[in-house]
């Protein structure tokens, strides 16, 4: 991009954006001639992909600032208008936003809101901090048409972005995903009001207890044993941290009002978009939970729990027992957890009457996760009868299961999992809910101990029954306007010379999801239909069971690969087990890293 291409951007942008802050930002950068830094924030447009919108925050059309989010939120209003145009022109439109902690999420939120508004589009719009399963929530409370939640999720402190989501409360799919991104990139006038104007129209509303007290309800109606909750609650002491986030405003008062003991790390329990107390605020990273398990050593805690800032991923650690000193904590990977979760809640359905027994007929009840998450839960949902389906990374597409199951009366979903700490356990939301995932694992947490039993334990047991799964991850970013290229390129060359093995292991068969071909490497000719909406998934599936997926991320700059592997447990017992799954995976990694770089 030459230099003056990035003037031409840069005036524009300085001429159209309102807010001082970002304004000056590009000025000064324009005055320094800081042409790295100006081609970085002008040589795209921050792309609003079928999630939404993340990126930097700052000045700039690749940046996150007042200006994209206007312009992106006049381009979902007009798909709405167009969508729904009986309403449109009863006046009877509705949206709904929420927003986290980060910077600038509160004026993100605000902006929005004022553009749905100057479209004649009624917006419910929540006071502060309320996590994204709240607004899945209150979208379908309210029956409102779309909404927008004001997060960057898990990534650093100075990324910001939002999702989209539709009438049903789950993140936009197709054909609205590519219908909104039309309509976002053919923008060239942006309708909106003033906050005096919207208020006194009556097209802004301001929620917070109308939904707040109906969704914890919710919530604790979700649980199995109530009567075990009340006799037994003082006996579980549950060390929690928000990351600085959204989280504690419902979970303290969900597991408080069950009568738990919740001990909140208390440097970080209110919101900062700083996270200054992590590096990320990320639950699946260790390090995210250092003070939350430095507090659980100390208080003598049953479970360390922690969300991320909008409240939607849940991570735990749990006490070692026999597996460590007194006082160490294991931490439980997003797959174990949600392997727990189902077995817990297929057993509680199963005692309660509502799942039959194995052998006893059929059921419609049924789970869902993604196809990067552990292969264990199959086998666990099979060995109570449960149907099981799988679906896309994210949980747009396990909120699209749902739907279809229950349009056309097939199943009635009532677990939905990824490897990444999302957990859904009611169909009252429709994306992975934090809140909703802690106060089971309290239950279940207390459940096992009426059963003299640990989390740990009866992990152990469902590997007996299923052998012993593990997973491993690995993750390389690629920054800059030669990023995608370099990512594309590595999905290319896999997909023009896939491996023939992984770790010493037999490649057997290759399921592209791009291409919606399942193929044989070693049958070149033989090709089967892949049932699955087009996406850049490669996954490898190897003649010892394992499962190696690669796909770039949909959010940062990032490609990401998953394996799987399921080794039976043999006469060593357990702990051979795990040692073959850890050599397996190690040399899987190996050949991984020889291709990505380390």
């Amino acid at each position: 991009m030459d230099q003056s291409a990035i003037i031409n951007q840069a005036k524009d942008y300085i001429a159209k954006e309102q807010d001082a802050f970002f304004k000056a930002e590009v000025e000064d950068l324009l005055a320094k001639q800081d042409w790295k830094e100006l081609e970085d924030r002008f040589y795209r447009n921050l792309e609003f992909g079928t999630g939404g919108l993340r990126g930097v925050i700052g000045g700039g059309y690749n940046r996150m600032n007042t200006l994209v989010v206007k312009s992106a939120t006049q381009g979902l209003a007009t798909y709405v208008l167009k969508a729904f145009p009986e309403k449109a022109k009863a006046g009877k439109l509705a949206a709904v936003i929420a927003y986290d902690s980060r910077h600038y999420s509160p004026e993100f939120a605000e902006a929005a809101a004022l553009i749905f508004a100057g479209n004649g589009i009624k917006t419910y719009l929540f006071s502060a901090l309320r996590p994204t399963p709240e607004l899945s929530y209150a979208i379908r409370r309210l029956g409102a048409d779309t909404g927008i939640v004001v997060t960057a999720s898990h990534n650093p402190p100075q990324y910001n972005g939002y999702k989209a989501y539709w009438n049903d409360g789950a993140q936009v799919i197709a054909p609205h995903d590519e219908g909104i991104i039309r309509e976002v990139n053919s923008v060239t006038e942006i309708k909106e009001l003033t906050r005096v104007e919207a208020f006194s129209q009556g097209l802004l509303e301001i929620i917070d207890t109308v939904i707040d007290e109906p969704y914890q309800a919710m919530v604790r109606s979700r649980l199995f044993r109530p009567a075990l909750i009340k006799a037994k609650a003082h006996e579980v002491k549950i060390v929690y941290t928000p990351l600085h986030g959204t989280g504690a405003l419902h979970v303290e008062a969900v597991l408080g009002s069950l009568g738990l003991k919740v001990i909140t790390v208390p440097e970080q329990r209110e919101g900062n978009g700083d996270f200054p107390t992590v590096a990320f605020p990320n639950p699946e990273e260790a390090a995210a939970l250092e003070l939350a398990l430095k507090l659980g050593k100390e208080v003598g805690a049953d479970v360390v729990m922690a969300t991320d800032p909008d409240a939607d991923r849940l991570g735990i650690a749990v006490p070692s027992g026999k597996r460590g000193k007194p006082g160490d904590f294991t931490l439980v990977t997003g797959n174990q957890l949600g392997t727990l979760l189902a077995d817990y809640i297929f057993l509680s359905l199963q005692e309660s009457g509502k799942l039959p027994r194995k052998g006893a007929g059929p059921t419609k009840l049924a789970m869902v996760n993604s196809i990067v998450t552990t292969g264990m839960q199959k086998r666990v949902a099979e060995s109570y009868g449960v149907k099981f389906y799988e679906c896309l990374t994210g949980f747009k597409w396990i909120a699209d299961v749902m739907a279809r199951t229950e349009a056309d009366q097939s199943a009635e979903v009532v677990f939905g999992t990824e490897e990444s700490y999302g957990y859904l356990v009611e169909n009252e939301v429709r994306d992975k809910d934090g809140v909703s995932a802690a106060a089971l694992t309290a239950e279940m947490t207390l459940y096992w101990r009426s059963q003299g039993k640990s989390l740990l334990d009866r992990l152990d047991e469902l590997y007996g029954i299923n052998g012993y799964w593990q997973e491993t991850g690995i993750s390389k970013y690629f920054q800059g306007p030669q990023g995608p290229a370099i990512m594309q390129g590595i999905m290319a060359e896999y997909r023009k010379n896939p491996p023939k093995t992984l770790g010493g292991i037999e490649v057997e068969k290759v399921r592209d999801i791009q291409e919606s071909l399942w193929k044989y490497p070693s049958q070149p000719g033989k090709t089967e239909k892949v049932d699955f909406p087009k996406s850049d998934v490669l996954q490898f599936y190897l003649k010892d069971g394992t499962v190696v997926s690669a796909r770039p991320s949909g959010t940062e700059p990032k490609i990401k690969f998953y394996a799987s592997s399921c080794t039976e447990i043999g006469a060593g017992g357990l702990e051979a087990a795990k040692a073959e799954a850890g050599r397996k995976l190690d040399a899987i990694k190996k050949d991984i890293r020889q291709v990505i770089g380390d």
